[in-house]
Formats: structure tokens, sequence, C-alpha cells
């Protein structure tokens, strides 16, 4: 079985790894340079999904990060607006 549906990943240094980050499922995972953690972020897609699918609450899984059906296809929720920001928080 194979389900259909995007998301957006982005990858960040931290040390010496680059994780790998995919939203709306806020999934993550990590190698030694991008494209590692790219193939690792794959992979602990496919067993987050394979594990929710598994124990039978892939769609309420699904649903609750803001995905909704249409026909054989997920569509993620829309991204209103996505920018870099730069905080100055006292503490």
């Amino acid at each position: 079985m194979a389900i259909h549906l995007a998301c957006d990943v982005s990858i960040w240094k931290e040390g010496s790894l680059y994780v790998a980050q995919a939203l709306p499922l806020n999934v993550m995972s990590c190698g030694s340079s991008p494209q590692k953690a790219r193939r690792n972020l794959d992979e602990a897609i496919a067993l987050f999904l394979k594990t929710a699918r598994d124990q039978g609450n892939l769609e309420e899984v699904l649903e609750e990060a803001g995905y909704r059906r249409t026909d054989d296809v997920w569509q993620p929720p829309k991204v209103v607006t996505s920018e870099h920001a730069e905080l100055a928080v006292p503490v």
C-alpha cells in the first residue's frame, strides 16, 4: 500500500550533524550530510506512517497534522506565511 502526501522539509546544521524535519508531520531525523539527513528523514516518515497504519490510526494522525484526503491523495494544510524571524527575548 502506498499513500501520496506532500510535506515541507527543512534541513539545518547542529554541530557536526545535519537535522531534517518534515512539516506538518513533525518527523525529524539526522545525518552526517544534508543528503544523508534527507534519506534518513524519508525512512523515518515511512516508519512513522507504517506504525500509525499498523495501530489503525493513520487517518487520525494525518488529520491531526492538518491533512485532508481528496480521493487517494492526502493534501497538506495550506501555508499562510513562512518567514525567518530574529527575536530579542529577555531572559
